[in-house]
């Protein structure tokens, strides 16, 4: 029951606060993260090691020290959680986009949306817009909220602190372009394997609170067609829980990569931003219920 508690707490924190407007420690984890791959990051043929020492480097005394503060308080374990989610920031921003978009200003929507993907933006036409903003709410939703929350049931403040940077490093470092393929190699892979379990939950958290047959049936049949096998869960039971169609042709690094479509149904309008952004807190809610009625009867 204590751990239900602290997770509804957590999630009320978030909700109610969201992250942390100045000195955020993942902010300054990134920081650091950032300075270590100039320091480590060589083209000498030991990229993956390296790039594994980084990880552990970083991750392991951070991951003690959460067991170590955890022992001491019961509080750290809803503080770290609280610190790990990032719902509201995530549903706060894709509101911005839709904002502009409703007023109108896509020049403003597109520099909004450049913040929180890592494609290019420039020359994104409205739709390009509400498609990256809804895959990135789905996707996130995971990565932010989900995954944060699982790995805290499953190993308390060490497992959720540890999702979180690996999360963060993959975020970092995970690009296969030639300085990260090798460097970033152990990092990608890591969060590939914390998150097996999570995206899986999450795709059938969105089938839940949305067209169940649809998104069980993109999920089965067009997950595997994606290049991430966490990310393609996900996004395809998304879209098809929205009735929406995803994917398709996005630029990364000045390269146009055509991706499979993923889903069912009608190209989003912004509007589909506001029903994606209800998908993931509805997903929350059920979440949150299932913990905390999970909690009484263990109780």
């Amino acid at each position: 029951m204590i751990s239900a508690l602290t997770v509804i707490g957590a999630l009320l924190l978030d909700t109610l606060l969201g992250e942390p407007r100045r000195w955020h420690p993942l902010a300054g984890f990134g920081y650091l993260a950032e300075r270590l791959e100039q320091r480590l990051n060589r083209p000498d043929g030991n990229g993956r090691l390296r790039g594994l020492f980084a990880l552990l480097l970083l991750v392991v005394p951070l991951v003690l020290l959460a067991s170590l503060l955890q022992q001491l308080s019961p509080a750290a374990g809803l503080i770290l959680l609280y610190l790990a989610l990032g719902g509201r920031s995530l549903i706060e921003h894709a509101r911005k986009i839709l904002n502009s978009l409703r007023a109108g200003d896509l020049e403003a929507s597109r520099e909004k949306v450049g913040w929180i993907v890592s494609r290019e933006t420039g020359q994104m036409k409205r739709e390009d817009v509400v498609r990256a903003t809804i895959e990135s709410l789905l996707e996130n939703g995971s990565d932010a909220i989900f995954g944060a929350l699982f790995w805290f049931l499953l190993a308390g403040a060490p497992g959720v602190v540890a999702y979180r940077l690996v999360n963060t490093l993959d975020a970092m470092w995970g690009y296969r372009n030639e300085r990260f393929l090798q460097f970033g190699w152990a990092a990608a892979r890591l969060d590939d394997l914390l998150n097996l379990v999570p995206a899986r939950l999450t795709a059938l958290s969105y089938a839940l609170t949305g067209t169940f047959r649809q998104a069980l049936r993109c999920w089965s049949s067009q997950a595997s067609h994606w290049e991430s096998p966490n990310a393609g869960p996900v996004l395809a039971a998304g879209a098809g829980a929205l009735n929406l169609q995803l994917g398709g042709k996005a630029v990364y690094h000045g390269e146009i990569h055509q991706r499979p479509i993923l889903g069912s149904g009608h190209t989003p309008d912004s509007e589909d931003i506001d029903r994606a952004i209800k998908l993931v807190s509805n997903s929350t809610i059920l979440w949150a219920i299932t913990i905390l009625l999970g909690g009484w009867f263990i109780a």
